[in-house]
C-alpha cells in the first residue's frame, strides 16, 4: 500500500546512530496521528539483527536491504537502492538524520526524486494536516518554519540530540520485509577504510562537549580538556581558529565549516564565538564560557559565563568533578 512515514536507519559498524531512534520517536507521533505505517529502510551487510531494536522503538516494517555492495557508503550505491525502494513505494514523509552519510544521500535521493528537501532541521511537527519544519537560518540567528504541500515524498534532514528518544518497548516486534537492492554501476571505489580508535563518545552524538579554541594557546593544552572530557564522560571539540592553527584534526571541528552539535552542555574554552562557530553550537541546551575577556561574543549565547583564565579554572573544575564522581 503506498504511502506511510519512513526513516533511514543509520548505523556504522553495526551499531544503529542515535538519531535514528530519536527519528522513530518523533515519526512514531506522526505516523499515529496520519494514521500511517512507520517503516525504516536499514542498508548494509549482516545488520538484520538491528530490525530487532528498531521494532522496539517504534517501526511496523522493516526494509531490509543487505549486500556486499552496501558494506560501506558510497553515493551511487545507496541512493540507487534507496531511491529505487522508494519510488516503488511511494512513502509520504522520509526523514534523515542530519549526518555526513545522511546530508549526502538525502541530496541525491531527493534529486532523483524531483522532490522538496528541509535540511538541518531542529523541529518537526504536524500542524492541520501538513509537516512543519523548523530549521535554523543566519548563521542561528533565526529560524524558519516551512511545510512542502506539493512534494512526495516530504524529505528533510533532522540535526543529532534535539529530539528526544522515547523509551524502547521490550517484546515490540516490527515485519522485517528483506529486499533484493538495486546499487547499480557504482563508481566510488573505496580501497581502505581508516577508523579512529576512542573511548570517547562521538562529537555530533554527545550529550557533553568540551571544546577549546585559540586561548588554548597550543596542542599540548589540548591535553586539559581531555582530562575534564574523561570526568565527565564528553568528547572533545575544537574551534576553527584552532584548527587552522594545526593544534587539533578537523574531525574535531566545531562550526559551520565543521559539525554541527546539539548537546546537552558544551563546555566553550577559550572560544571568543565567532559566528561560524555559534552556528555549530548554538542549539546546545546548556553553554558555558570560559574566557578571560569580559567582552568575548561567547557570552552572548552562554547560560554561564566564567571569565578567567582557562588554565586556572579548567583544572578547578577536573577537581571538583572528580569529587562528585567519587562521592556517587
Amino acid at each position: 500500500m503506498p504511502g506511510g512515514i519512513w526513516v533511514y536507519a543509520e548505523q556504522k559498524d553495526g551499531k544503529l546512530k542515535k538519531v535514528t531512534l530519536e527519528l522513530l520517536s518523533a515519526a512514531r507521533k506522526i505516523a499515529d496521528e496520519q494514521k500511517e505505517e512507520l517503516c525504516a529502510v536499514l542498508t548494509g551487510r549482516n545488520v538484520a539483527d538491528l530490525s530487532a531494536t528498531l521494532g522496539e522503538y517504534g517501526a511496523d516494517k522493516v526494509y531490509l536491504l543487505q549486500s556486499d555492495a552496501l558494506e560501506n557508503y558510497t553515493t551511487d550505491g545507496y541512493t540507487s537502492a534507496v531511491t529505487t525502494l522508494v519510488r516503488e513505494h511511494q512513502p509520504s514523509v522520509f526523514l534523515l538524520g542530519y549526518t555526513v552519510l545522511g546530508r549526502d544521500l538525502a541530496a541525491h535521493v531527493a534529486q532523483r526524486l524531483d522532490t522538496g528537501l528541509f535540511t538541518d532541521c531542529v523541529d518537526v511537527r504536524l500542524e492541520d494536516g501538513q509537516l512543519v519544519f523548523k530549521r535554523p537560518i543566519y548563521a542561528g540567528k533565526a529560524f524558519f518554519e516551512g511545510v512542502c504541500p506539493e512534494a512526495r515524498p516530504v524529505m528533510a534532514t533532522v540535526r543529532p540530540n534535539v529530539l528526544p528518544v522515547n523509551p524502547p518497548q521490550a517484546g515490540r516486534t516490527a515485519q522485517v520485509i528483506e529486499v533484493n537492492p538495486q546499487p547499480g554501476n557504482i563508481r566510488q571505489i573505496i580501497r581502505d577504510v581508516v577508523r579512529q580508535v576512542s573511548t570517547r563518545p562521538e562529537l555530533t552524538e554527545a550529550d557533553i562537549i568540551v571544546s577549546g579554541g585559540r586561548g588554548m594557546k597550543g596542542p599540548e593544552n589540548f591535553r586539559l580538556l581531555e582530562e575534564l572530557a574523561d570526568v565527565l564522560g564528553a568528547a572533545v571539540g575544537a574551534s576553527r581558529a584552532a584548527v587552522d592553527a594545526g593544534w587539533a584534526p578537523h574531525s574535531m571541528q566545531v562550526g559551520q565549516t565543521g559539525k554541527t552539535v546539539s548537546p546537552t552542555l558544551y563546555i566553550a574554552c577559550g572560544i571568543s564565538g565567532a559566528i561560524q562557530h555559534l552556528a555549530g553550537m548554538g542549539s546546545s541546551k546548556y553553554i558555558v564560557a570560559i574566557n578571560k575577556d569580559p567582552e568575548a561574543n561567547i557570552f552572548k549565547v552562554a547560560d554561564y559565563g566564567i571569565v578567567g583564565d582557562l588554565f586556572e579554572v579548567v583544572p578547578l573544575l577536573i577537581q571538583e568533578f572528580k569529587k562528585l564522581k567519587e562521592q556517587g
